[in-house]
């Protein structure tokens, strides 16, 4: 990055402006003076041989769901516009600016982050960088349109089912959920405090690693590329592999092949787990019941201001008994343990972060039951991770192991607290598939 931090952010600045760009629909805020102070103050610090790390003057948004002094937290939805404004910072976010980051804006999402598609019936829907008539993915829908379209750098969402590592996959760049806990979420606005993790996207491993250490409050180290050859890659056959899109399927194939030739151990997994996981989890589903919790009182007094679809899944959460959501929070404990034993004698598994490519807003927006499909299959992949406990993180395909010109992503998936070892692991996969 030869340019200055200032030059850099100006240039997202008139990115973000071009009335021919997603600038209007995919910021809900922008924080242009202070980050322009931000920039300077790396510039200065640069100018006398001094820094605070990586992240020192890097671009970054945020999405419309961290506290940051003096306005209000309104997480995609319009019911919060008029709430109070908040008084401290995600701590997340604190982390970042002590780190020396630019904080240039928030980004649109997801009302209340509670789906994969990335459609905002009240701020708008940012148009995918492969095709501006596709959704984005969601629910870090803008977060991640800002780093493909050259508006951020790094840009940091929530992960609850995905909500990092589908927008990654459909817009191309790299995304990461962490082990649950890693990141703090004070000041983050919660979906499901069972799921919930905090993560970041951008456009390699490298620059996810360090604002993933920055915001874990490690110290960023250089990230050294784990050796590919007898790395041990389980392949879960079974239902995360089945509809995919012919696109996805052979895409992920190619990889496959790739892989292989430089030594990587693939063995198919049945992952028998899945299917006791998603009964348990069936019964008493964990984001609805807690989304339920969280929005208790708007919803009895201003339940016609939620995004319909929303609306409808928080509703479900209202009418499930205590009994089955104390059934599934015990055997998922169960499930997660007999989960991490069964990944013991594997480094990750392989797999495509979603079943599909991005399909068109138009064909979802006025189709409930479309739509409901088609969360599902976004979901369904990444929400493994989240359901046992793991790390995870969405890898771009590069176009030459593509058949078309919708992206598509490739999912790594380890152990909890295997976090920086994911991150070598998908720092070598990602220097080999661009070779």
């Amino acid at each position: 990055m030869p340019a200055s931090a200032a030059a850099r952010l100006d240039a997202c600045l008139a990115r973000i402006a071009d009335p021919a760009g997603e600038g209007s629909r995919t910021f809900t805020r922008l924080y242009t003076e202070t980050a322009r102070a931000a920039a300077a103050a790396a510039d200065t610090r640069a100018k006398l041989g001094q820094s605070l790390g990586p992240l020192d003057g890097r671009i970054v948004s945020i999405k419309d769901l961290f506290d940051v002094p003096g306005e209000a937290t309104t997480a995609g939805s319009k019911l919060l516009r008029d709430a109070a404004p908040a008084t401290l910072e995600a701590q997340a976010i604190t982390r970042l600016r002590q780190a020396g980051a630019v904080i240039i804006g928030k980004t649109n999402m997801t009302e209340f982050a509670f789906s994969g598609v990335g459609i905002n019936p009240h701020y708008g829907t940012p148009g995918n960088p492969a095709d501006r008539s596709r959704i984005p993915g969601g629910s870090s829908s803008g977060g991640a349109v800002s780093v493909a379209d050259g508006m951020a750098e790094i840009t940091i969402g929530s992960d609850t089912g995905g909500s990092t590592r589908i927008p990654a996959a459909l817009c191309g760049i790299v995304g990461l959920k962490p082990s649950q806990y890693r990141v703090p979420t004070t000041g983050a606005f919660p979906l499901s405090f069972s799921l919930d993790s905090i993560g970041p996207m951008g456009s390699s491993v490298a620059d996810c690693a360090a604002t993933d250490a920055v915001m874990a409050g490690e110290t960023p180290e250089s990230l050294a590329a784990a050796p590919l050859a007898g790395l041990r890659l389980g392949i879960p056959r079974g239902l995360l592999l089945e509809n995919l899109d012919a696109a996805v399927a052979q895409a992920f194939e190619a990889a496959l092949a790739a892989l292989g030739k430089a030594g990587v151990a693939l063995s198919d997994q049945p992952l028998d787990l899945l299917a006791p996981m998603l009964e348990a989890t069936g019964k008493g589903p964990f984001a609805a019941i807690e989304a339920a919790h969280i929005h208790r009182e708007w919803f009895e007094s201003r339940a016609a201001d939620f995004d319909p679809v929303v609306r409808g899944r928080i509703e479900r959460g209202r009418t499930i008994p205590a009994m089955d959501y104390v059934f599934a929070q015990r055997r998922r404990a169960e499930l997660i343990r007999a989960m991490d034993a069964r990944l013991t004698d594997l480094d990750a598994l392989v797999l495509p972060t979603t079943a599909i490519t991005a399909p068109k807003i138009a064909d979802l927006a006025q189709d409930e039951a479309a739509f409901t499909a088609t969360n599902l299959l976004l979901l369904r992949n990444p929400s493994m991770a989240n359901f046992f406990d793991l790390c995870a993180i969405s890898l771009p395909l590069p176009a030459g192991l593509r058949s078309g010109p919708l992206h598509v992503g490739l999912m790594l998936v380890a152990r909890n607290g295997q976090d920086r070892r994911l991150l070598r692991m998908a720092a070598a996969v990602e220097k080999h598939l661009k070779q």
